[in-house]
């Protein structure tokens, strides 16, 4: 049987790929398709997310074994084809090519094709270009360097505790104040 992905992204509304495979086909096959037509580095962590209707994770396909303790199931794309985990058109799934900022293509298997069967996963329609694979941060740095100029302690004490000196009587009529409402000594 050929499954027939649709695929696109939030973030290039124009970007859209269409990839045929055979339905025993790996994970991994599916990823390098995608990875491939996308344009994208195959070094980097990426993981396939199986959704339900609302788009909310049922089960993760990952690239690697990510040795968690957990009860759930592990799939490795390697080793699990899709026909184990995915057979109804409509079945949503996001490819989560972005690990650090958790971006993502969603996809749709838009169509199965039984009886027919497809040795290498094919792209069959690419639409627009493919967001940046890699997020990356630009920090503009001044490298002049910057005298500081410590204050003195007298200037900490004013900044601290204000320009007025110690005041003892306003201390006890403060603790005054404090036993009447509270019944304690300060």
């Amino acid at each position: 049987m050929i499954y027939k992905f649709l695929i696109g992204s939030e973030e290039a509304e124009n970007f859209k790929l269409e990839i045929a495979i055979d339905s025993s086909d790996t994970f991994l096959r599916l990823r390098n398709t995608i990875l491939d037509a996308a344009g994208y580095d195959k070094n980097q962590m990426d993981s396939f997310v199986i959704c339900d209707e609302d788009w909310e994770k049922d089960k993760e396909v990952t690239y690697l074994d990510m040795d968690t303790d957990s009860d759930e199931d592990i799939w490795i794309m390697e080793d699990t084809p899709l026909d184990e985990l995915l057979d109804d058109e409509g079945q949503k799934l996001k490819f989560v090519f972005d690990y650090m900022t958790e971006r993502y293509f969603y996809m749709i298997l838009k169509e199965t094709v039984p009886g027919k069967n497809l040795h290498d996963p094919l792209c069959q329609r690419k639409e627009g270009k493919a967001p940046q694979e890699v997020m990356t941060s630009e920090f503009i740095v001044d490298t002049k360097p910057v005298k500081i100029e410590e204050p003195s302690i007298e200037e900490l004490d004013e900044q601290f505790f204000g320009e007025d000196e110690f005041n003892e009587e306003e201390l006890a009529e403060l603790n005054d104040e404090f036993n009447e409402e509270n019944g304690e000594d300060l």
